[in-house]
């Protein structure tokens, strides 16, 4: 009798886990139709404020461009020739290479700026020992270095077009009041094989529908850590960047979109970099991830519910975005309560099943047109459908994939000491 009332309660909490990860995915439909509604006033809102006309070179601001490294020795000289070759007047741009490297990376780092400077560009290495705060700490240490209002942030082995700052700095003359302005990611090595194919398959559809829509929703709109533009007045109203969360970019995000200050995402700019190629180093990516939402949403959260300047929408749509890393802990517990449930009272397995099956289903289905609209958004739908339902099953695969990682990294964690928050920077092969 206990059993059976155990396995009751444990069927219950399976069907609760089930109904939230089908509202999490389904809010990934829910993008998806959204994009479609707002696509064309979005689109042409961004060309509009692309068309802004920029003053004269001698009243252009300076822009710093802020370059953080760790152990990257094979990108550097590329990331710092890029940087230097961004068309915008010489004496009012000025490079930052944040370097907190260990290995012969850091001799790299001074040689290639003090290459650089002696060709008469502003170019200076910043190099820590500690690596306090990681790239948080990086960031905030360098910006109380130069007094200079705009920061355009590059992981090292992106590689931004030449009329980056021509282009992306515009939006912040039409609209003064922009905390950052975004562009989207492109791929140097998206063929290179099955994995960096489903890589861009995948933040095709989150850059091009969830990051897209959010903008022309006006909802949060999160910064994606590189190829973009901050202002100093937004970094400091959101209090400056942290180094307690491996995800400092989301955490400044809403730091400062509870502040009131909102972002702009630029569809139409696609800047280059480097996607992981092998399985352990994107696993390692992905938990890194996962763990900084986490962080962050447990500390924003609260905030959010709590302000009295954010509309009930809003709210909703960014406790729906943060609520995403919920995802793979729910999805644990629904395991094991189903599974635990089936032992004890058999008789429920029938239903159990269905249940599971319903939401597997809806969890396809929400994927399958999540990613194959972001495809087509972005890559006008190159990949033919068939060739697309493979690099479906190797996202499924990862997905598994991540759960069963992160689950080990759970069990571990229950039975050690609690350790501090690493950021786990992802290493680059160049080429």
């Amino acid at each position: 009798m206990i059993a059976t009332s155990i396995a009751y309660v444990l069927a219950a909490v399976f069907a609760v886990c089930c109904v939230l990860l089908a509202s999490f995915i389904g809010s990934l439909l829910y993008m998806v139709v959204l994009h479609h509604r707002l696509k064309k006033a979005g689109l042409a809102r961004e060309a509009a404020l692309l068309a802004t006309p920029l003053p004269v070179d001698a009243g252009l601001p300076h822009v710093v461009v802020q370059i953080p490294s760790f152990n990257e020795g094979s990108v550097v000289r590329r990331g710092a020739e890029s940087a230097v070759a961004l068309d915008w007047p010489r004496d009012r741009l000025h490079i930052q290479l944040l370097d907190d490297s260990t290995d012969e990376t850091a001799e790299m780092v001074r040689a290639v700026a003090a290459e650089l400077a002696a060709k008469g560009f502003d170019v200076v290495a910043l190099q820590r020992t500690d690596r306090s705060g990681y790239k948080g700490g990086a960031l905030h240490e360098a910006m109380q270095k130069t007094p200079h209002d705009f920061f355009a942030i590059f992981d090292v082995d992106y590689v931004p077009p030449t009329d980056f700052l021509r282009v992306c700095m515009r939006p912040f003359f039409a609209e003064p009041r922009t905390a950052f302005v975004q562009a989207r990611f492109d791929f140097l090595n998206p063929h290179e094989n099955a994995l960096t194919e489903m890589q861009m398959v995948t933040l095709d559809a989150h850059l091009g529908i969830e990051q897209a829509t959010r903008c022309w929703a006006g909802h949060p709109l999160p910064f994606n850590g590189t190829c973009g533009i901050w202002q100093r007045a937004a970094i400091e109203a959101g209090g400056g960047w942290k180094g307690d969360t491996v995800t400092e970019d989301l955490d400044l995000t809403y730091r400062g979109w509870v502040k009131g200050w909102r972002a702009i995402f630029l569809t139409s700019v696609g800047v280059p970099g480097e996607l992981p190629a092998d399985t352990k180093t994107w696993l390692r990516q992905q938990q890194r991830w996962q763990d900084g939402f986490r962080h962050v949403s447990m500390r924003m959260v609260p905030e959010i519910l709590k302000s009295r300047d954010i509309t009930p929408s809003a709210k909703v749509a960014a406790l729906l975005h943060l609520c995403m890393a919920l995802n793979q802990p729910v999805l644990l517990v629904g395991v094991v309560s189903g599974v635990l449930a089936t032992l004890l009272a058999p008789h429920l397995a029938p239903f159990l099943f269905t249940l599971f099956v319903v939401t597997v289903a809806w969890v396809l289905l929400c994927a399958t047109t999540f990613l194959r609209a972001g495809h087509n958004f972005i890559r006008g739908g190159e990949i033919p459908p068939l060739a697309f339902a493979v690099v479906l099953l190797r996202f499924a695969g990862g997905q598994v994939a991540t759960v069963v990682r992160s689950l080990g990294i759970h069990v571990r964690k229950a039975f050690s000491k609690p350790k501090p928050v690493v950021f786990d920077r992802t290493p680059k092969k160049g080429g």
